[in-house]
């Protein structure tokens, strides 16, 4: 027992040297490997170390006060005195007193003659037109009226006469006719005026010469 503590080891591996020390090692290497040393240094090392560096700010610089304007500068105003100019004297002569009209009243204006306005001619009344001579006779047919009788008018049994006032030309031909009284039934009516537009008239003569003229006259219509 009393070769195996470590005091004995000491001396034998100062007797043997260096070969000694690492026979020494080797022992003692294995001795902490059965006895578990090994595994608890092991685990006792930590496996990773986070390090965190604190930087600490700096303090901001003090602005630089403002400097502050200069008074302003005094200025001593000096007053000039001017001295009044002395007056110089005025010798006043005395006007003469001047001697004023008494106004003269305005005279009136004359008054203007007046001048009598001349009427204004009223304007000519714009030729109307020339109507054409009335007659009551000496009017003649060249080719007499021949109307129609309305084949409806048969059936219906119309009948009546158609007063009318023509207007014949100088060439013997209906102008216009005018129907002053009719028969009772438009159809008889239409008949006499389209027949009197066909017929065919003498002219009328006046001093030796064909004139336009207006006329009456009348159409019957009669059932046998």
């Amino acid at each position: 027992m009393s070769d195996s503590s470590p005091s004995a080891l000491v001396r034998q591996v100062r007797k043997i040297g260096p070969l000694g020390l690492i026979i020494l090692l080797h022992i003692a290497f294995f001795w902490a490997l059965q006895s578990g040393l090994v595994h608890q240094v092991a685990s006792a090392i930590p496996k990773e170390v986070i390090a965190t560096f604190i930087v600490q700010e700096k303090a901001p610089e003090p602005t630089p006060p403002k400097a502050e304007p200069a008074p302003p500068k005094e200025v001593k105003i000096v007053k000039k005195v001017v001295a009044p100019p002395k007056p110089i004297p005025v010798t006043e002569t005395p006007a003469p007193t001047a001697i004023t009209a008494p106004p003269q009243p305005p005279q009136p204006a004359a008054p203007a003659p007046q001048v009598a306005a001349e009427p204004t001619p009223a304007p000519a009344a714009p030729p109307g037109p020339i109507l054409p001579k009335q007659i009551t006779s000496g009017i003649e047919y060249i080719e007499k009226p021949n109307p129609a009788y309305p084949s409806v008018s048969k059936r219906m049994g119309e009948e009546g006469v158609v007063e009318f006032r023509v207007t014949v030309n100088t060439g013997g031909r209906a102008e216009k006719v005018e129907i002053t009284k009719s028969s009772g039934y438009p159809r008889l009516d239409e008949a006499a005026r389209t027949a009197i537009m066909r017929a065919v008239f003498k002219p009328y003569i006046e001093n030796g010469k064909a004139i336009t003229v207006s006329t009456v006259g009348s159409l019957a219509f009669k059932l046998n």
